[in-house]
């Protein structure tokens, strides 16, 4: 991962609700609990030998068969491995444990693609773009995402239509969604042809002088012979110069298998992976590109519209490996936290001035605007290494319940949480439904971010820098994850 500038990273960070630094855990979780501890094994050794490196290639085996990773896949990352590991590469090297975790990112980013492979819409307007996949995968939602970040993120103006000609409720659904964010779309009704529909679609897309047109199918098995015999017909008819695969990362190993039949059906040209926040195993994402041979593009993560984004196999891997994703992190902070209050609390915590509830609510807040923990936990580096006591009280819901303690404060309460005596603290609990317990739990949390904001104020960027290390060094993390500074 590229070194971020100090300025930039340290801004992002004082951005960022600071206590997920003790309530983080990884979505790749069992994958990448068993290979970030082969790495950090590899890490510490002062010399490897060809035996040590057989050793570690099955432990990392084991770790991918258990995650649901295509065998070919395993075959063909040990092997690349292998071949690199024990030559002068690693054996020679004079960190030969960090020279073997970085053949090992490697190979895992070229077994996902190495490089985030964008959307094709250079062509004369509109462009039009296919989806397909089976019912079920997330496909009329994951059209509404992508229509939101083509508006938002691409500045395209974009329509929607629905060729589901067999679920007058997903016509609906499109239709809501289409609302939601704000994109055209274009009507349609049970029982129309759907190659008619794509047609009318385009006309009235050229007329109104949209970029980009997403085409929504029905769901379909790919050994239905009528179906699939009717979505080759609309791909002839509208040759749409993208057609995406919508699968669920759920499926594991039976993602890949799924996509690679229909890519041998139609000439995809790239898959997105739904439901990735639900996946503890990340065995789809290692499997689909090698099995398939087209892109991952996309990853979805939850139900927002939001919840959408480019894959990156680089950023991946380093999370499969425990490293984190400070980029991607960061490029998210700046793009849904609210700048006008991080830069004001910044100021105010650099100045000296005491970090209190009211700010901790506001970073709470901005957590969920953010997607909450689900679309968070999985990009700061150690988080794999947290005790698992800690990880099991992790919850968007453990969110709600603290924003709903401080709202049952006073002003002034708020202001001076040292006015929280024993008294004030029960009325608090009733007036938030909670148990007295908890209250004491958030103040204890408050006490521990006040106390990192303050030595922020002493230290600088850089200051807060050796504060998250500690932190995560203190919870068995690699602190060392954090990009250099600038």
């Amino acid at each position: 991962m590229r070194p971020l500038p100090g300025k930039r990273l340290g801004a992002a960070l004082v951005s960022l609700p600071i206590h997920l630094l003790y309530l983080f855990v990884l979505m790749f979780e069992s994958l990448s609990q068993r290979l970030s501890a082969t790495v950090n094994r590899l890490r510490g050794r002062g010399r490897l030998t060809e035996e040590n490196i057989r050793e570690s290639m099955r432990e990392v085996r084991i770790a991918l068969l258990e995650a649901d990773v295509a065998l070919p896949v395993v075959q063909a990352l040990i092997e690349r491995v292998k071949v690199r590991a024990v030559g002068q590469e690693v054996l020679q090297s004079l960190s030969p444990g960090q020279a073997l975790v970085k053949v090992v990112s490697d190979e895992l980013t070229a077994v996902m693609g190495t490089a985030n492979a964008e959307l094709n819409l250079a062509q004369q307007p509109p462009a039009v773009v296919l989806m397909a996949g089976l019912q079920g995968a997330g496909k009329t939602t994951t059209v509404a995402k992508l229509a939101r970040f083509l508006t938002e993120r691409k500045k395209k103006r974009v329509m929607v239509v629905s060729c589901d000609v067999y679920r007058p409720a997903a016509i609906e659904q499109l239709r809501t969604l289409a609302e939601q964010v704000g994109v055209k779309f274009f009507p349609s009704e049970a029982g129309q042809n759907p190659v008619d529909i794509a047609k009318a679609a385009i006309s009235a897309a050229r007329k109104e002088v949209v970029d980009v047109l997403l085409v929504d199918t029905a769901g379909r098995l790919h050994v239905d012979e009528a179906m699939m015999a009717e979505i080759k017909a609309l791909y002839a008819a509208i040759t749409p110069i993208e057609t995406l695969f919508v699968v669920d990362s759920m499926t594991g190993q039976d993602a890949a298998n799924t996509a690679k039949a229909f890519a041998e059906a139609l000439p995809l040209t790239g898959v997105v992976l739904t439901k990735t926040d639900g996946d503890a195993r990340g065995g789809a994402a290692l499997s689909v590109r090698y099995v398939t041979g087209r892109p991952i593009k996309f990853l979805g993560a939850g139900e927002k519209t939001d919840a959408l984004e480019p894959f990156y196999p680089d950023r991946v891997a380093q999370r499969i490996l425990g490293m984190g994703d400070v980029l991607s992190l960061v490029e998210e902070v700046e793009r849904k936290v609210d700048q006008e209050k991080a830069q004001k609390l910044a100021q105010k915590v650099i100045k000296g001035k005491r970090f209190d509830l009211n700010d901790m609510r506001d970073q709470l807040e901005q957590m969920n605007n953010m997607g909450g923990l689900a679309g968070l936990m999985d990009k700061l580096p150690g988080v794999s290494a947290l005790p698992e006591n800690v990880k099991s009280k992790v919850g968007d819901g453990e969110i709600k319940r603290m924003i709903a303690i401080i709202s049952s404060m006073t002003k002034k309460e708020r202001r001076h949480p040292d006015l929280l005596n024993g008294s004030r603290r029960a009325r608090v609990a009733r007036g938030s439904g909670t148990q007295p317990a908890d209250v004491n739990r958030l103040l204890k949390q408050y006490m521990q971010m006040e106390k990192m904001m303050s030595k922020l104020s002493k230290g600088g960027t850089k200051g807060l820098l050796r504060q998250m290390r500690g932190a995560m060094k203190g919870m068995g993390g690699m602190g060392g994850g954090f990009p250099p500074m600038r």
